[in-house]
């Protein structure tokens, strides 16, 4: 019995120092109950929740090549969340979303608190022709839940419209170069490439 009390006591002192609490003349109970109140175990993290869309600034820009854009969605919270894995883009009122490159299911994207991710999508296929389209504006949402953001092709350096067939938009991604890059392995009919 002697022996198991020197043990308890001494690996209590071995935590205590450890974490700075003085153990002398404590039991090894005491001094263990006193090192818990002093260093109480971390509460496992909570998983992210999906974002709210006030928590977003989702934005497109024209980027300098023909029939694509560039997307971006920041998150404003002081919290991590989730956003759709692929942003939901729709070209003014014609049915569909533009088809996500690689090919995705309802999967979600983690945005760290104060961070920005990156898509890229094309609107017009290099072999479209006649079935092209010339719509007003888009939509960009970061969850399918949200609203989204309306761009009018004016303000996407478009003024005479926004051309779109067979649309094919990445996964949000870290970097705008990252989402580029995918988009580039694509061969834009909305036919990916295997």
């Amino acid at each position: 019995m002697l022996t198991r009390t020197v043990l308890a006591t001494s690996a209590a002192a071995l935590l205590a120092s450890a974490t700075g609490v003085s153990v002398t003349g404590m039991s090894a109970t005491a001094a263990s109950a006193d090192i818990r109140a002093a260093h109480p175990a971390a509460a496992p993290a909570a998983a992210p929740k999906l974002c709210a869309e006030n928590a977003l600034t989702v934005k497109a820009a024209a980027s300098g090549q023909d029939h694509v854009l560039r997307l971006s969605v920041k998150n404003h919270s002081s919290h991590a969340c989730l956003v759709g894995h692929v942003p939901l883009v729709t070209y003014g009122d014609l049915d569909g979303a533009a088809v996500p490159f690689p090919l995705s299911g309802s999967a979600t994207y983690k945005l760290d608190a104060g961070k920005t991710a990156h898509a890229t999508v094309r609107s017009v296929s290099p072999s479209g022709d006649s079935d092209v389209r010339s719509v007003g504006y888009v939509v960009v949402a970061a969850n399918p839940e949200h609203d989204g953001k309306k761009f009018t092709a004016a303000s996407l350096s478009e003024p005479g419209g926004l051309r779109v067939w067979s649309p094919v938009t990445t996964l949000w991604q870290p970097t705008r170069a990252q989402a580029d890059e995918v988009l580039a392995e694509s061969d834009g009919a909305g036919v990916l490439k295997a």
